[in-house]
């Protein structure tokens, strides 16, 4: 059997080196294209995150990591499901052309979409007057609320019963540790709904007439749906308050700091979110410190 990709994968550090090579995954991608009948042209790189993505003219190309990356991520199968549930709720997501699998080198999942023209969030906002980013705070809001619903999903991770296994808090205290487990088990938290989980600047994408267009449904769970909205909060707004008013509307900043705090202590992104957007993980004596900040940051 002909081999298309001949880059080596034996663990996480070998997928990272390769994962964004146009010129490892050319053959590949060809060999996809002309077995799905969809002609390929110009190969080019896009954001990517966790697994190979490229856009081949007008459309994207994703290929899931290998086992031998000894990633236990989001696979096909959950992804595109996520993708079709969030489609039947109303939201704006790319359309989703096929899926695959293909025995290579070794075995890959993909899945090839249509590529939707729109600049990302870090961009659009940077040029966003303080109207239009109550505006956009508004209409984020208007689709987060469409996403997130009960629902049953299959296969999904459900992040309260994962909270102990949340390796990117590790780096804090032992008794920052500690207590954030404590806090989770007595926390009385609200109903599971279905959240996209990581809207951040590269998953979201905005038109010219300002239309929102939501992708990378890799980290869709099951949670409450202060999990999406306290990454929004403190990922994606940086506590920014014309954004968070549109959001948020009139909120009172302790109860604003609350739903931050008991989001982020669940998010699977937490321990990293509150080093980028908050302090650095030694600096955290305990729990009430990180709750006395995102106060801070939201009054300040």
């Amino acid at each position: 059997m002909s081999m298309f990709f001949s880059a080596e994968i034996h663990d996480w550090a070998s997928w990272g080196n390769i994962f964004r090579s146009i010129e490892a995954w050319t053959p590949l991608i060809r060999n996809i294209f002309e077995k799905e009948k969809i002609p390929s042209g110009h190969i080019g790189n896009l954001t990517a995150g966790t697994n190979a993505v490229f856009k081949v003219d007008d459309y994207v190309v994703k290929i899931f990591a290998p086992k031998e990356a000894g990633f236990s991520g989001t696979d096909l199968q959950t992804e595109a499901a996520a993708m079709k549930h969030a489609l039947s709720l109303g939201v704006s997501i790319p359309k989703l052309v096929t899926t695959g699998k293909i025995e290579d080198k070794y075995f890959f999942e993909y899945m090839i979409m249509e590529y939707i023209n729109g600049r990302g969030f870090d961009e659009a906002a940077a040029k966003f007057s303080g109207e239009e980013k109550y505006a956009f705070g508004r209409r984020l809001r208007n689709t987060t609320g469409l996403l997130n619903k009960p629902c049953r999903q299959e296969n999904m991770i459900d992040v309260i019963r994962n909270t102990e296994n949340n390796r990117r808090w590790d780096k804090y205290s032992e008794t920052f540790r500690r207590e954030r487990l404590e806090h989770i088990n007595k926390y009385n938290y609200t109903e599971k709904v279905f959240v996209h989980g990581d809207l951040c600047g590269d998953n979201i994408l905005v038109a010219n007439n300002g239309e929102i267009t939501i992708i990378d449904f890799a980290d869709a769970v099951m949670a409450p749906a202060i999990y999406e909205h306290a990454l929004v909060a403190s990922e994606l707004f940086a506590f920014e308050k014309p954004f968070l008013h549109g959001y948020f509307g009139e909120y009172n900043p302790e109860e604003l700091a609350a739903l931050c705090f008991n989001g982020l202590l669940i998010h699977d992104f937490g321990g990293d979110i509150v080093e980028h957007r908050i302090a650095k993980a030694d600096e955290f004596k305990n729990l009430a410190d990180l709750r006395g900040r995102i106060i801070t940051l939201l009054c300040g």
